[in-house]
């Protein structure tokens, strides 16, 4: 049996049954079958089963949001959030999959070619907790357009919002089959990825966990997508409108707990204002309200489990012995970590150079736009990096120096079904979303017609 517990108050919420091995070879066969009749429909009813799913997701967004909030400990109001991202990422390939795939026409010597876009069978999705519904989502929607067939290995301890997801794809009216929830322990996931039903993986979640799962799709040369972690920088030059920064790196680090791979968690501060900026943000931390996750107006919950809480806080107190210093919080008590401000933080110190994943974020100081970048890119992370400045200038400038996979200047780093979303370095490859992500799990197939008549 896997437990379900609320991080809030340690309150079992269910137990869910494991799939054994010929629950698995079940569901496997379903979906090798489904697949086989599902790659022939028409773009058209594809589009309407899944506007039929963000319309699901919209009417239910109360029950899936509350689920999410109680197995997680994410607050209400961000999981109702959530949830309504999954229905936007649900409409937008419900209008453009068709588009995102249709013919690529190629002159050539030629009478015809072209390179078509193919779905490639079942895909395994082995997800991480932390957004256990638009993780999950960014991936479905996109593959069963595609024409792919889904299946979810979730993390233990979101198991009813897996089997939710499940049920908004069956409410939505897919075919049975189409995407299943299986619920089984991570020893379960190389057998399925071995599997020959299986043709590709995609996994979001830690570096142990891509380096295991890409070693044995390379072994089996299947495609693999990986979104392991990052540790963003936040960029404040001199020249910001600090108020501005102020409020858009409070969301950056702070939204979801700070649980979240794209937060920003290495403040990088100009010398010059490095003071008046600590002063507004530690001002704007404090008004954060820490407490019930299944209250309204809470903006900092629990961490989803104790032992996270538990890593942040050696990480802090290991930094803070090498001299760092905290301005605010700094202390946990059970799963509930206080938002945690820390500066005089050098590059060699775990708050800097590891990923911390909770309400705390390290500020480092910079005296020129090259120190700002060599301390961006110090990182063995690559997802994402925000640069605030007023000079546009100096922007377009400084985006081709840094190694990550995605720059935005002025705003937080945020997936959006528009733009394509993934890292370099250990922050993993590939990339989901936007026709880029449409295109990770299909036969790019190259056609060449010529006529002897």
């Amino acid at each position: 049996m896997i437990t379900s517990k609320n991080p809030y108050n340690g309150e079992e919420i269910a137990q869910i049954k494991e799939f054994d091995q010929a629950d698995i070879n079940k569901a496997l066969d379903l979906a090798d079958n489904t697949f086989k009749t599902w790659r022939e429909t028409s773009y058209k009813h594809r589009s309407e089963l899944m506007m039929k799913a963000a319309e699901e997701l919209k009417e239910n967004k109360q029950e899936y949001a509350r689920m999410i909030t109680l197995e997680m400990g994410k607050p209400i109001s961000q999981s109702i959030s959530e949830i309504e991202k999954c229905a936007w990422v649900c409409e937008y390939y419900a209008e453009n999959a068709e588009k995102h795939l249709e013919n690529e026409i190629i002159e050539t010597d030629a009478d015809t070619s072209y390179v078509s876009y193919e779905p490639i069978g079942v895909v395994l999705a082995v997800m991480p907790w932390n957004y256990p519904f638009w993780q999950v989502f960014r991936f479905a929607a996109p593959a069963l357009m595609a024409g792919n067939i889904g299946v979810l290995k979730h993390a233990s301890n979101v198991m009813q919002s897996a089997e939710n997801i499940q049920k908004v794809f069956e409410r939505a009216g897919f075919p049975k089959g189409c995407f299943q929830n299986l619920p089984i322990s991570s020893s379960k996931v190389e057998g399925i990825l071995r599997d020959k039903r299986v043709k590709a993986a995609t996994l979001t979640g830690s570096k142990p966990a891509g380096s295991s799962v890409a070693s044995i799709a390379g072994e089996e040369i299947k495609k693999t997508v990986l979104e392991l972690g990052g540790s963003n920088a936040l960029v404040i030059f001199k020249d910001a409108n600090i108020e501005e920064a102020v409020k858009t790196c409070v969301q950056a680090r702070f939204q979801n707990t700070g649980q979240s791979c794209i937060a920003g968690k290495r403040l990088i501060v100009h010398e010059d204002i490095a003071d008046s900026f600590i002063k507004k943000f530690k001002e704007q931390v404090s008004e954060l309200k820490s407490g019930d996750p299944s209250e309204e107006d809470t903006f900092i919950g629990v961490l989803s489990r104790e032992d996270l809480a538990e890593d942040l806080e050696k990480q802090v107190n290991d930094s803070v012995e090498q001299g760092a210093k905290i301005v605010l919080g700094g202390k946990r008590k059970g799963t509930y970590f206080e938002p945690t401000i820390i500066s005089n933080v050098t590059k060699e110190m775990p708050i800097f150079k590891e990923e911390t994943f909770g309400p705390a974020i390290s500020i480092t100081t910079f005296k020129d736009d090259e120190e700002a970048v060599s301390l961006v890119n110090y990182s063995d992370f690559g997802l994402g990096v925000s640069i605030f400045t007023e000079d546009v200038g100096r922007a377009k400038r400084l985006v081709p120096m840094f190694d990550d996979g995605a720059v935005f200047v002025n705003e937080l780093v945020k997936s959006d079904p528009r733009l394509p979303f993934g890292g370099t370095k250990i922050s993993g490859y590939g990339r989901e979303l936007s026709a880029h992500g449409i295109r990770e799990f299909v036969n790019r197939k190259t056609v060449y017609f010529n006529s002897y008549w």
